[in-house]
């Protein structure tokens, strides 16, 4: 889900959904708080019953939002909700998901994660039929070409509009007696399908399945529409050709550990990408430490490959959110300081590889290098778990301008002088996709490391209102 402002960066987000389960609005309360490392900023729940719906969503934790309280008002056997990352954009509620609207098509509310790359156009297109928007959001575009759609049947509708959307979405649809899920062609962000009981969920990842002990059946495919209803399971396809490109920073950094994400367990495919880095960046030290959390399971890789110890040189704070999303630098230079502490006793006089997921700006793997330096480590050689990041990502990550990304800016040497640390490798990009196993290389999207994307991106995938016209920015087209 990403915002139409120009101040407002792309976001990763988290979606689930129950079909015809006792108590949904719980159920999804908790596949939300699985997902909460997708979304921090916000968090909304909507459910249905009898024809009715019910909304409740604001801005906070998932455990700050909702009470028992507000949740025993969520009444239904089914519901659909969001969490939403932190950008630099404005915080109306407006803005959080799931959206609501009465429709020609009955009561209809969506929780979307992605970032759909024409929205200026299609924007454009609708405020000239007479569309009225309430949020700022690419995501509400999908409903105004729902309720427009000439075609009859539900499926038809759902298939027919979706068709005209391009970039990212994995998307669920609450109606009064339905829930649908789709995902785009290319498959950018995962989306899976399970069973509880007699009834269905769906998630951004399998962790949220464990939580509540629903099974996992399997991912909604590329260009699957999926409607669930009292006929059970039907599938339709978005006519458009099928072409697979999944995000691979999904697995470097996304998805949690105990994820199934494209097919795959996230935690192994990252040792298996510090397998490889081992082999790739060969280096004489005294111990492996890893930048928590994400680094954790790279770092138990690149020991068993290495054969050097591993240990855990950091402390991590988890009530301090990401700093890879923090808007402003002094904030992000504070949230370094209170969420990491090196444990010294571990690391003085030694020789130390760091590994990370990976360098975006810089700052933050310099004030780490300095802070590992000041515990005592006698050399700090730190290793990426993913290849330099050199280009924005514009299906669903907040990655700032590629002017904003050292790695396009600078050398790996000048890179290694910067964070100050003693040497630098990266995991190439045939080390990285040599870590996932389950799908071709060509399967997956590999723009933020490459710049070459598997679409055609106008307008850097997103346009800002001036004084109630769209200001549309210079056409990005990189293959």
């Amino acid at each position: 889900m990403s915002s139409f402002l120009r101040t407002v960066l792309k976001e990763e987000c988290g979606v689930f959904g129950v079909y015809n389960c006792l108590d949904a609005a719980h159920l999804c309360f908790l596949g939300l708080y699985s997902l909460q490392h997708r979304g921090q900023e916000a968090a909304g729940i909507v459910s249905t019953h009898e024809n009715d719906f019910y909304v409740s969503k604001d801005a906070g934790l998932v455990s700050d939002v909702f009470d028992a309280s507000k949740l025993s008002h969520l009444v239904g056997r089914s519901a659909i909700g969001h969490v939403r990352y932190s950008t630099t954009g404005s915080n109306n509620v407006n803005n959080i998901q799931p959206f609501y609207s009465k429709t020609n098509l009955g009561n209809l509310a969506l929780a979307h994660n992605g970032n759909i790359t024409n929205a200026a156009n299609l924007f454009q297109k609708l405020k000239e039929e007479g569309a009225l928007f309430q949020s700022t959001v690419d995501s509400e575009v999908m409903l105004h070409l729902l309720t427009r759609s000439k075609a009859k049947a539900l499926p038809e509708i759902f298939c027919e509009s979706l068709a005209q959307v391009e970039g990212a979405f994995s998307v669920v649809f609450l109606g009064e007696n339905f829930l649908c899920a789709a995902r785009d062609s290319h498959g950018f962000r995962p989306l899976v399908i399970g069973k509880l009981g007699e009834g269905y969920v769906v998630a951004s990842e399998t962790c949220a399945f464990d939580l509540i002990g629903a099974t996992y059946l399997r991912e909604v495919a590329p260009g699957e529409v999926l409607f669930i209803s009292e006929k059970g399971l039907e599938s339709y396809q978005i006519p458009k050709p099928v072409t697979p490109s999944f995000c691979i920073f999904e697995y470097v950094y996304f998805a949690r550990p105990d994820s199934k994400v494209f097919g795959e367990n996230v935690h192994l495919v990252r040792k298996q990408m510090g397998h490889i880095l081992a082999q790739e960046h060969p280096v004489e030290a005294d111990l492996v430490m890893a930048i928590p959390d994400s680094g954790n399971s790279a770092a138990l890789g690149f020991s068993e490959a290495s054969g050097i110890p591993f240990e855990f040189g950091m402390t991590r704070n988890h009530y301090v959110g990401r700093t890879f999303i923090q808007p402003k630098q002094d904030i992000r230079d504070l949230g370094v300081k209170v969420k990491l502490n090196p444990i010294s006793d571990v690391l003085k006089g030694k020789r130390v590889v760091v590994i990370d997921d990976s360098i975006v700006r810089g700052t933050t793997s310099k004030q780490r290098v300095k802070a590992i330096r000041d515990a005592g480590a006698i050399e700090v050689h730190v290793r990426i778990s993913s290849p330099p990041i050199t280009d924005p990502c514009y299906f669903g990550i907040d990655t700032p301008d590629r002017d904003k990304l050292i790695a396009s800016q600078k050398s790996i040497e000048e890179t290694r002088a910067y964070i100050g640390a003693d040497s630098l490798g990266y995991l190439s990009q045939e080390g990285l996709l040599k870590s996932v196993k389950m799908h071709a290389s060509n399967s997956f999207c590999m723009g933020c490391f490459s710049g070459k994307y598997p679409l055609e991106v106008k307008n850097k995938g997103k346009f800002a209102l001036e004084t109630g016209k769209i200001k549309l920015y210079a056409k990005t087209n990189r293959h």
